[in-house]
């Protein structure tokens, strides 16, 4: 584990959110669910101040965050414009404030945990959330000439359970927490992870976290 994984790993630890499961890599920048970022900030205890709307516009927002935890203070940034850094597809609807505020109110969170420049929110960028384990945008319509392909794939997703078993196999099989870590960011497991339905992913990432508290995580230093 590097040390910029390190870092990650001790910090998530100190809130009970283990970096497997929670944490993947898209070009090899660490990327984290905003999820549980919301999480962290409710055991936390962080408190956000009304936020100051800078931008207004019908394709465009620009929000200020303020927030705190204990005596600690931190503010950002969060913007949103259509087109430029928030794209959206087909029939979605856009929601340009909700996303500013998400953008900032993680940036916010990253701060005052002490994980900002080390690990980037999902919500940071749409290449970030569109990389992530077992995403698929339901506004991208499957071509009619592919249909028995897309079938086996969610058959093949949806099997006997042989994929789940043997991912859960080599968790089991890791003999460190460090080795869990490794196996769960590893590129071959997010490719499975994300071939899988929403459900059996969260029971992995459960299953991952058990056999992390089986190898004594989260660990004195980082506790």
């Amino acid at each position: 584990m590097n040390t910029t994984d390190k870092k990650i790993s001790e910090v998530l630890a100190k809130f009970g959110e283990p970096m497997a499961g929670n944490v993947w890599r898209v070009q090899g920048t660490a990327v984290v669910y905003h999820k549980t970022l919301e999480r962290i900030a409710a055991q936390a205890n962080v408190v956000f101040d009304e936020p100051k709307i800078i931008r207004a516009e019908r394709d465009e927002a620009v929000i200020q965050v303020t927030g705190r935890m204990g005596e600690r203070i931190e503010w950002s940034i969060g913007e949103a414009l259509i087109g430029v850094n928030y794209r959206v597809s087909g029939k979605q609807a856009a929601y340009v404030y909700a996303m500013a505020e998400k953008r900032a109110k993680d940036r916010v969170i990253l701060k005052l945990i002490e994980l900002h420049g080390y690990v980037y929110s999902e919500e940071e960028a749409d290449e970030f959330k569109q990389g992530r384990p077992g995403f698929a945008d339901p506004h991208v319509e499957i071509e009619k000439t592919e249909p028995q392909a897309q079938k086996g794939r969610v058959e093949a997703a949806a099997s006997d359970g042989k994929v789940e078993d043997d991912l859960k196999a080599k968790i089991k099989k890791a003999k460190t927490i460090n080795a869990v870590t490794d196996l769960m960011l590893h590129a071959d497991t997010q490719k499975v992870l994300a071939e899988l339905p929403e459900g059996i992913r969260d029971e992995i990432r459960d299953y991952a976290k058990a056999r992390l508290v089986e190898l004594g995580w989260p660990t004195k230093k980082a506790a």
